[in-house]
């Protein structure tokens, strides 16, 4: 008898831990998960990359994105560049800052609790600079100077209060390295909207836009940037459980 009542007492344990189990597994599935609205923050990592390589050209850039929705974000970069053009007939120096804000918009399905990106966004971009005029040679069929009166200012003349606008295309990808810290690299389409010129000649190089030609307004850039995550607030999210069904 004792026996047959050790039995019984061992199937009903086993039962009950196997409801349990099952009980914790379905309320696993259903338990609202937290999705992480981060601010990210970084820098660009081209920019002390060219100056090692170019010795006429110093700058740096901070990017930063916010997560609003599950795909959307809003950006921005902010930065300063400084670059001497030495062209057949002028050089000149441009010195100045930039800022673009836009969106970014993640065209990846991520796993529950990754945060990678494939991006595609749209950026506005404002510059206020300044050229020096270092040198120049007369040349009758200089395509960068439109008036003579050129000619009658000194070397090392400062021309200010210039400015660029302009609009970029975006399409990048951002991934996690480590925890909270991410690699990121976008490639960017740029059409110059207006620009302040100095007096007499052209700009040739737009902080931000990178280089300007005399026959187009459309540009090209990129960034390689490196960032750290910083959590901002959690919302809670329902995780979604696949379900087969068999008719």
């Amino acid at each position: 008898m004792l026996k047959y009542i050790t039995s019984i007492l061992a199937v009903l344990v086993c039962s009950v831990s196997f409801a349990q189990n099952a009980t914790t597994e379905v309320a696993n599935d259903t338990l609202p998960k937290l999705t992480t609205f981060p601010l990210r923050i970084g820098v660009d990592l081209s920019k002390p990359i060219r100056m090692a390589l170019e010795d006429d050209y110093q700058g740096f850039e901070i990017a930063a994105d916010f997560r609003l929705t599950e795909k959307f974000y809003i950006a921005a970069e902010l930065g300063n560049e400084k670059k001497t053009v030495d062209e057949t007939q002028l050089n000149f120096t441009t010195e100045g800052s930039f800022i673009k804000l836009g969106f970014d918009f993640n065209a990846y399905e991520n796993w529950f609790g990754m945060e990678n990106a494939i991006i595609v966004g749209m950026r506005y971009g404002y510059s206020t600079h300044k050229q020096t005029l270092n040198s120049y040679t007369t040349y009758q069929t200089n395509q960068h100077v439109e008036d003579e009166s050129l000619l009658t200012q000194t070397p090392g003349t400062e021309f200010s209060s210039l400015n660029g606008h302009w609009v970029e295309v975006v399409a990048g990808v951002k991934v996690e390295v480590l925890d909270n810290i991410y690699m990121g690299f976008s490639l960017r389409l740029n059409r110059l909207l207006n620009t302040k010129e100095p007096e007499n000649f052209q700009n040739l190089f737009i902080p931000g836009f990178n280089k300007v030609t005399t026959d187009s307004n459309v540009g090209a850039g990129f960034n390689y940037t490196i960032s750290y995550s910083i959590p901002i607030y959690k919302k809670a999210k329902k995780k979604k459980v696949e379900e087969e069904t068999e008719e």
